[in-house]
């Protein structure tokens, strides 16, 4: 069968093997996006799988007019868009600035239009392409998942920044809220491994093994790599709807004991402190979200709902809006980022903290990864739990962090730092 902008449908026996194989299949392109919903059902599932694969056009900008370059580029035509927004974006935002170095190279922003769009579900695997569909889908299916298989060789992780200054930081941090000059805010500290040499499939796959979550991501843009198991959504459109997921508490997870396993759940949902950081970060959303939605429908759907992972329960609120008409992308994001969990309260002045006591340069980490259909709806997560890779510079990142309040212990911060990094370190070493 040969076809011109064709979109067929092909059946599939095994999920988890078709994710492989095309995973596999992807990696010949210079650029492509990977998604994965790790089978997740929840009120607002969009798609199991995409993936897309090669570029027809793109779009790659620093901040400065990037938003403005980014919306004529996606007003030239209804086309699938599938990229990246950085942190860093919100100098241009905010009018503000980054000194720490950038290792790692990301654009601020990056959006492709790809030659292929692969959409999967529990049976089926939906191929978008100019090119022979069948062709795309016998390729894939004739691929070994086992030549995905790389060996790491070994890799020195260290911490940025030590126990003692992370402890240090966060008493500071503390004195400003002390001040008032904010209310909470987000500090990450880095792990890095530098001269280091991975195989970036095999460590999605281990992460994915370890910690299978929602908004997965395995993404490549040349010799940068973001390995990600997010479990957050920042945004998501669909018709006339936008809602937003802040996660804004954690705890830990015991899998060999029930009792224990629930009681931290329980645990989690009477925190004071944990309900104090996700109702700043519910509110601060709600305050974005009323910029682009029409007066009076921005609402809580769900406030402090308890949702477990593989590696840890989180808590999780929804709030969502009807969008104004005729607004643009660009105006949502200038609104929503960077995404308040991820920042803290008030924005502005969180940023700017940031800038001051974090000793590394966050890039695309707590940036967003995700795509915009040719309708004009998305849906983008918010980049934790990730693993940046950048193959010419040998050089690996991945950052952990947690929300500070007046109220929050250092010890007990910097353990859950740990508790996060964990999947990503065990995945890299292992």
């Amino acid at each position: 069968m040969s076809a011109t902008n064709t979109n067929c449908i092909f059946t599939i026996k095994d999920l988890e093997n078709a994710k492989k194989k095309m995973l596999s299949w992807a990696n010949r392109f210079s650029i492509f996006c990977f998604l994965d919903n790790h089978r997740y059902q929840t009120n607002y599932h969009s798609v199991e799988c995409l993936l897309a694969a090669g570029s027809k056009k793109e779009l790659s900008a620093k901040s400065g007019h990037s938003l403005n370059d980014l919306q004529n580029f996606l007003n030239e035509k209804p086309r699938w868009q599938f990229g990246h927004l950085s942190y860093d974006l919100k100098n241009e935002i905010e009018g503000l600035y980054s000194t720490h170095p950038d290792k790692l190279g990301f654009p601020d922003i990056f959006f492709f239009e790809p030659k292929i769009v692969i959409r999967l579900s529990e049976k089926e695997m939906e191929i978008e392409s100019d090119e022979d569909a069948e062709n795309i889908f016998e390729t894939i299916m004739a691929i070994e998942p086992a030549e995905v298989s790389e060996k790491n060789r070994s890799v020195n992780i260290q911490q940025r920044v030590s126990k003692e200054k992370y402890i240090d930081t966060i008493e500071q941090v503390k004195k400003h809220i002390l001040r008032g000059d904010c209310y909470e805010i987000n500090y990450c500290m880095e792990f890095f491994a530098e001269n280091t040499v991975v195989g970036p499939l095999s460590i999605y796959q281990k992460l994915s093994s370890t910690s299978p979550n929602p908004f997965s991501a395995l993404y490549k843009l040349d010799d940068k790599w973001l390995i990600c198991a997010s479990p957050e959504r920042f945004l998501k459109k669909e018709g006339n709807k936008i809602l937003s997921q802040p996660i804004k508490g954690t705890s830990s997870r015991f899998l060999k004991d029930d009792n224990k396993d629930k009681k931290s759940k329980e645990e989690l949902f009477i925190s004071e402190k944990d309900r104090s950081e996700n109702v700043m970060v519910v509110d601060l959303v709600r305050n974005d979200l009323a910029r682009v939605c029409k007066e009076g429908t921005v609402k809580v759907d769900e406030l402090f709902g308890i949702y477990s992972f593989p590696q840890v329960h989180q808590m999780i609120s929804t709030v969502s809006g009807e969008i104004k008409d005729k607004i643009s992308f660009t105006e949502i994001i200038k609104a929503t980022f960077p995404m308040g969990s991820m920042t803290g309260a008030p924005k502005r002045k969180v940023l700017e903290l940031i800038e001051k006591h974090e000793r590394s340069r966050r890039g695309i980490f707590s940036g967003a990864v995700g795509y915009i259909t040719p309708e004009g709806d998305f849906d983008f997560n918010v980049v934790i739990r990730s693993i940046m890779y950048n193959s010419s510079q040998n050089y690996l990142s991945f950052m952990a962090g947690s929300g500070i309040t007046f109220y929050s212990d250092a010890e007990k911060e910097y353990e859950e730092c740990l508790l996060k990094a964990e999947a990503m370190r065990v995945s890299i070493l292992s």
